[in-house]
């Protein structure tokens, strides 16, 4: 029951009846600090006042002589400078029960995103080594966006983008060969640009058990297919390892392959939007915005890295895609105007393309920041992490700061068994719910949903926190930011724990008792299905 666009229709409804022409998508609809206040409270009289030329207050009571009449309203209050506050009938706030308990699983789903065919790519790190800890905060956001937007109704494909073309990966393959040289015996040559982790060894050791010095010989090739392959097995395992799976992955070879590059510089040719200079062949980006024009290709005649990327998007809206969404790192931020002036020169709408920054993630262990790995000697890996702490608290607390904003991620805190971990504070209080229903069935004890009266003032407003989640997971949704569910889990289990402080579950009264089950019930539903969106199991016990 999304029970804060009810009211936004009831306003609605309002508005029409007395003729007053207002976008109702500016209609706010908020739940008050203070509960005195009301269920809810809207400033739209105030809204109108410009439009209206009348005094605010005239406005909200005009509105509320419509909106009082309404079934589900008990009493509207006009506050200065003129508020409407809403007080809803108790049964009316209790009728949502019953289909909360029906809904389960489903219980928060929405059809806003009216099944739009949405592309996630996120992660897409080269395959020349292991997934750390940077990688693994864009990994929670794509996973839990991609979560999120399809419980709210949009068709969602989330794509890795396999980087296995280029100069990277050649200095990979060199890199392997020269390890492997070495173990053969004869003398490397490491590039200055090559791969020097741990992993590059392994890789070659591998090599040189299954065919010993017969490869020595092979260009490279062999060198660059073998490495691609036994570093992406190594990333997709982790990355499912840390609940983390993909729809699609598209390798930069198939699209050259397919030749998405030579079409889309030919497109880009045929509009007139290419030019030589400098023995270099341009693009003129500054006519979409971009402070400067771009290389294409060098006077050497190799690729910048920015005409595969065109390529690749031209691709995926060829897909039929509605929208795009790139999740990158913050080293990235200047990337972002060339590629939507490519994708506007391409002839599809830039905005259609929504780039996600990734910024910096600082690992602490006892108040100091943690910069190596003890095992690699590079940066913290992703399976290190999952391995201390575990795969639902790095989950969880990765989903708890907006994406664009720099994070401590406090390794102390993250596995501390206290309230001080807002991870043991959520779980605990889906696990005490468990323990609450397992302890009533034992003593016979079965729940009501058929409420006909609100319990007290407490379970009022618990229950309406329980009918946020609707509005919560569309706002989500739309603005791209899971850790609004972070935010609302954490609420509704303080919430919880408070009540649970005030109010005996279970009592002699059998009753109340069972009314009271079937409250918590739907508060342990929305935790639930809102840990699942950010990729956390709910525990049943601790």
């Amino acid at each position: 029951m999304n029970i804060k666009q009810k009211i936004k229709e009831i306003i609605e409804n309002a508005l029409k009846e007395l003729s007053i022409d207002f976008d109702t998508d500016k209609i706010v609809v908020e739940v008050p600090k203070n509960r005195d206040n009301g269920d809810f409270s809207s400033n739209v009289a105030m809204q109108l006042a410009k439009v209206l030329e009348d005094n605010p207050r005239n406005i909200a009571n005009r509105l509320a002589s419509v909106i009082s009449q309404n079934d589900k309203i008990e009493k509207i209050d006009i506050a200065m400078p003129g508020f409407i506050n809403i007080y809803l009938k108790d049964e009316y706030v209790l009728s949502g029960i019953e289909n909360i308990l029906k809904e389960e699983d489903n219980y928060g789903k929405s059809i806003i995103g009216n099944n739009e065919k949405v592309n996630i790519e996120f992660v897409s790190a080269n395959p020349t080594g292991i997934l750390h800890l940077g990688t693994a905060r864009g990994a929670a956001y794509g996973s839990n966006l991609a979560n999120i937007m399809s419980f709210a109704g949009f068709d969602v494909t989330k794509e890795y983008y396999i980087n296995d073309a280029g100069n990277q990966i050649n200095n990979l393959g060199i890199s392997v060969k020269e390890r492997y040289k070495g173990l053969c015996g004869k003398e490397e040559n490491m590039p200055e640009d090559g791969y020097y982790g741990s992993e590059i060894i392994d890789i070659a050791k591998s090599i040189k058990d299954k065919y010993d010095d017969k490869k020595l010989e092979e260009d490279i090739e062999f060198f660059k297919e073998i490495a691609v392959d036994y570093l992406l097995n190594i990333i997709k395992t982790d990355l499912s390892n840390f609940g983390v799976t993909f729809d699609v992955w598209t390798s930069e070879k198939s699209i050259r392959a397919k030749g998405r590059i030579e079409e889309s510089l030919k497109i880009l040719d045929e509009k007139g939007l290419v030019f030589e200079q400098d023995n270099a062949k341009w693009l003129k980006t500054t006519i979409y915005g971009d402070d400067k024009d771009r290389v294409l290709v060098k006077s050497d005649g190799s690729l910048t890295y920015l005409v595969p990327d065109i390529a690749y998007h031209l691709d995926k809206f060829d897909r039929g895609f509605d929208s795009l969404v790139d999740v990158f790192g913050a080293d990235h931020h200047s990337y972002v105007s060339r590629l939507k002036a490519s994708i506007e020169a391409l002839g599809y709408d830039k905005d259609k393309l929504e780039v996600r920054l990734l910024q910096m993630v600082r690992l602490l262990r006892d108040g100091e920041i943690v910069k190596m790995s003890k095992r690699t000697g590079g940066n913290i890996t992703i399976s290190e992490l999952v391995k201390e702490i575990g795969v639902d608290a790095a989950r969880y607390f990765f989903a708890t700061r907006s994406l664009d904003g720099q994070m401590d991620f406090d390794i102390n805190l993250a596995v501390k068994k206290s309230n001080d971990n807002p991870f043991f504070y959520v779980g605990y209080a889906h696990a005490r719910i468990s323990s609450i229903l397992k302890e009533a069935k034992e003593k016979g004890l079965s729940i009501n949903t058929d409420i006909k009266h609100m319990i007290d003032a407490d379970s009022k407003v618990l229950l309406l926190k329980v009918y946020e989640f609707t509005s919560v997971v569309e706002s989500a949704a739309l603005k791209k930011e899971p850790h609004l569910i972070t935010n609302y889990v954490y609420e509704i289990a303080s919430m919880f724990h408070n009540y649970y402080g005030k109010h005996r579950i279970l009592t002699d009264d059998k009753v109340i008792s069972s009314e009271m089950l079937g409250l918590i019930k739907t508060v342990q539903i929305t935790i639930k299905n809102a840990l699942k969106l950010i990729g956390v199991s709910a525990p049943d016990k601790m």
